[in-house]
């Protein structure tokens, strides 16, 4: 009597083609929720971006917005609201971030190791200087506002951690792009170069000879390129493997930071991006000031 277990028994084996149907469903199965992972995310970040109603975005906004139907963004908003990433206003119907969004952000920057060693230095700045101060991230082709230190004066900044701007003309995304490699500093030119002010570097040519400043000098200068009557000054901060990590930058009204200013707040901004990169564990090199 031949063994029930018998491998070889053609009753224990599975057809060929149940096996390769079987990988197909999987596969499929998988690229499905792939895409459907994909189109819920952005529907969170859709809302975060602000693109729709300053209350929240409506389904139809929603819809429109991402390029998938009504009946999409209701199934894929269901578990997002479940949870809380998402949350629908009773009365208008409009969506709008939810508070778990708050928790995921806070843990990310609590667990940012460089926003707590930078912590320090930023409020030296702001006492030092007197104006409102920033630490932040590259994302070509942006930067993103991790922590800040508001100024004492009445007339403030109106940025906020988290928040993204272009890189080409802010001093902080510049001095990213004055170590870049050609390949993101191009990337970040093919992005786009709009006017932002009329005073805005809107060409490549001009953004490769301002970056070869900023190496020279160890600072970069936002001279009202990005915001009417905002000087910003800043200064690269370099890690352990010689990449800049961060950028720190000291930022306030035309009036207050003036072009008598930058030079020394450039160079205070450059001892200080030197001692957080000593931190990190980097040794820089002493910059040439004008």
């Amino acid at each position: 009597m031949p063994d029930a277990h018998d491998p070889n028994r053609k009753g224990d084996r599975v057809p060929r083609s149940d096996t390769t149907d079987a990988a197909r469903d999987t596969t499929g199965s998988q690229r499905n929720t792939s895409s459907s992972l994909r189109r819920a995310l952005a529907i969170v970040m859709f809302l975060a971006e602000d693109r729709g109603h300053p209350q929240g975005s409506s389904l139809a906004d929603l819809s429109v917005g991402l390029g998938i139907s009504k009946s999409t963004v209701l199934r894929l908003v269901a578990p997002l609201r479940e949870i809380r990433l998402v949350d629908q206003d009773p009365e208008s119907g409009r969506y709008r971030l939810g508070p778990q969004n708050a928790l995921l952000g806070q843990v990310y920057l609590e667990r940012l190791d460089l926003r707590r060693t930078a912590a320090p230095v930023l409020h030296e700045l702001a006492e030092s200087a007197g104006e409102t101060v920033h630490l932040v991230i590259f994302d070509a082709p942006e930067i993103v506002y991790i922590d800040k230190v508001e100024s004492s004066q009445a007339v403030r900044m109106h940025s906020r951690i988290g928040s993204r701007q272009p890189a080409y003309c802010t001093a902080v995304g510049k001095s990213f792009l004055a170590h870049a490699s050609d390949d993101v500093v191009q990337s970040v030119i093919a992005a786009g170069m709009p006017p932002r002010t009329r005073s805005t570097i809107t060409t490549a040519e001009r953004l490769h000879a301002e970056l070869a400043v900023i190496r020279r000098h160890g600072y970069a200068v936002d001279d009202i390129e990005n915001e009417e009557d905002i000087r910003c000054v800043a200064a690269p901060v370099f890690d352990h493997g010689g990449s800049v990590t961060a950028a720190v930058s000291i930022s306030g009204p035309s009036s207050r930071v003036t072009r008598d200013r930058v030079a020394a707040i450039g160079a205070l901004l450059v001892a200080s991006a030197k001692a957080l990169s000593e931190r990190l564990g980097h040794e820089m090199a002493p910059p040439e000031f004008p």
